[in-house]
């Protein structure tokens, strides 16, 4: 065999959320349902206003957005959550059952190779779930042909890491003691690759949506000092390192983290907001894309 091995596309992101950033989010869902609550009540309203009943809930997690949308439908609107990460999706699946929430469904898969039912939603949505494809104009333009003709798009995506500090004090406050990770390249697939307001429009332009619109979108979150414990050692990609090292330097490097998020807490609660794009468009009916 000649040549070299071809990578599926979104090989990377599959690993991780179906390994250990999948297992994470598993056991930390509850805490991570609280501090993404805020985020939910902005995609709730943009549902509403389209007057939608078919939506697709893209990079759900584990539901709870997902769950969210479908208590705002009516019984004849179903909501349907998509990620990649089977733990997730699991999850998701148990917890509608529990909580009897029968027009919600769930679905395994990557957006940017599913095949879609054509023009089946009529309302695509996602809270940091987009910000990940390998070709984003082709995954986008896979969820166009999911849509109906003039079916609404609205998506929560991070902006930039110097609005987000945050989101960001794990790894600062690691670095003096772990090896320089490689530099974030500007819109490669990731929590801030859609920091460019120009770049997520011309991806959507290209894919195949009109009337595309980016505005800032600033939520007050916080989280518990006791939930913060937890989140500054088990999420981002801090978390990820840790097993590797020794005993002594994995305390250390907790210790760094733990004092980099203090200046965020006041009276047993760390606040912070969360500075990132409503992405709006509508589906353009009949697009295809150029070759």
């Amino acid at each position: 065999m000649t040549g070299q091995q071809q990578t599926a596309p979104n090989q990377a992101q599959a690993e991780l959320w179906n390994g250990p950033a999948g297992r994470n989010w598993v056991e930390q869902n509850a805490l991570l349902d609280r501090l993404l609550a805020p985020l939910v009540p902005p995609l709730v309203e943009a549902v509403g206003r389209q007057g939608a009943r078919a939506v697709l809930d893209v990079g759900c997690g584990a539901g709870g957005s997902t769950f969210a949308i479908a208590e705002s439908l009516d019984r004849q609107g179903r909501c349907t959550g998509l990620d990649i990460s089977a733990p997730l999706i699991d999850l998701a699946r148990r917890r509608a059952a529990e909580l009897e929430i029968d027009n919600a469904d769930f679905l395994v898969a990557d957006v940017q190779q599913h095949a879609f039912t054509p023009e089946s939603f009529d309302a695509i949505i996602s809270r940091f779930g987009v910000m990940f494809f390998d070709d984003p104009v082709i995954a986008f333009a896979n969820l166009r042909a999911a849509a109906r003709p003039d079916a609404g798009l609205a998506c929560i995506a991070w902006r930039g890491t110097a609005e987000n500090a945050f989101m960001t004090a794990a790894e600062r406050a690691a670095a003096p003691l772990l090896p320089e990770p490689p530099p974030r390249a500007p819109n490669a697939p990731g929590q801030f690759a859609f920091a460019d307001a120009d770049y997520v429009a011309g991806i959507l332009a290209k894919a195949g949506w009109r009337g595309v619109d980016l505005r800032p979108l600033d939520v007050a979150c916080e989280i518990s000092a006791e939930d913060l414990e937890i989140y500054a050692v088990r999420m981002g990609p801090v978390s990820l390192a840790l097993p590797g090292l020794e005993p002594d330097h994995r305390e250390a490097v907790i210790a760094a983290v733990k004092a980099g998020f203090a200046p965020f807490v006041t009276d047993g609660v760390a606040r912070f907001t969360a500075a990132c794009w409503m992405v709006t468009g509508r589906a353009l009916s009949g697009h295809s894309l150029a070759t």
